[in-house]
């Protein structure tokens, strides 16, 4: 597949089948998020890998939106330096997203509401303090549930986008 088909293809999914994600293709995935460019090349961004199903499910409690989490065959929590910017680790995220349907392995992106919660369940580190902000220790930015789609699984159709010419403007 080519990267604007999988780009332009791509769907949030949020059911998955038992099948394993081979250790290959997930190492792909992986290193399309490290190679996902930084502010100031700072590299802030460390992922949690999560293929056990009993902490996806412990994970699962401390986001509002994480049911995909309960049938992924692997998580991954794209965690942020105290002084990382969210929009590092989305960048990676989507990198992910994007490889992973390369290798036709669906995804969502899982939110995470409760910080304490996800810095307890993940065990991040709690050391280092932004100056500018204030903000204390590392945080997990989102959760990705990643895993085969079930044949004729329901895949998100993506609403309506805004017209071409409402998006863009010259």
């Amino acid at each position: 597949m080519d990267a604007y088909k999988a780009i332009v293809t791509k769907r949030d999914t949020r059911e998955y089948t038992d099948r394993k994600i081979p250790e290959e293709v997930l190492h792909r995935i992986l290193m399309a998020g490290r190679m996902a460019g930084s502010s100031k090349n700072t590299e802030p961004v460390r992922l949690v890998i999560i293929q056990d199903r009993e902490w996806l499910k412990e994970v699962a409690t401390c986001g509002k939106f994480s049911q995909p989490l309960l049938t992924a065959r692997v998580g991954i929590a794209v965690c942020c330096a105290p002084d990382g910017s969210d929009f590092d680790a989305g960048r990676a995220a989507q990198n992910m997203m994007v490889a992973a349907w390369n290798e036709g392995i669906a995804s969502c992106p899982t939110s995470v509401h409760d910080q304490p919660c996800i810095i307890e369940k993940l065990r991040l580190p709690q050391e280092g303090e932004d100056p500018v902000t204030g903000r204390k220790g590392w945080r997990a930015v989102v959760i990705l549930a990643l895993g085969y789609p079930p044949e004729g699984a329901q895949m998100s159709m993506g609403r309506a986008r805004v017209d071409m010419g409402e998006y863009v403007h010259r």
